[in-house]
């Protein structure tokens, strides 16, 4: 699987959770909200290190990053992380 984060999200994120250069942010697997892959099921961040990840890329001094245990949810699509900028945040998509 591959991965991209857009240097407006990877800045939005910086701000956002006061990252530092060198720090990672893990998407993962979490139950409720919303997902066009996945019913019931949604992305959530946290603050980590990679262990095994499946797909990672450094945006603006932060690594991004899926590890081996979660890529089943994306089904065989890739994740862009790109910025919205009528939400101000963050929009993930999901490409086959």
């Amino acid at each position: 699987m591959k991965m991209f984060v857009s240097k407006d999200a990877a800045a939005w994120y910086k701000n956002e959770l006061h990252l530092q250069q060198g720090d990672a942010i893990r998407f993962f697997v979490q139950y409720g909200g919303c997902s066009t892959v996945q019913k019931g099921l949604s992305l959530g961040i946290r603050k980590d290190f990679p262990v095994n990840p499946a797909a990672q890329i450094t945006e603006n001094g932060v690594t991004f990053f899926i590890e081996e245990d979660d890529e089943w949810y994306f089904d065989g699509h890739n994740l862009s992380v790109i910025y919205e900028p009528n939400a101000e945040a963050p929009d993930f998509q999901y490409e086959k």
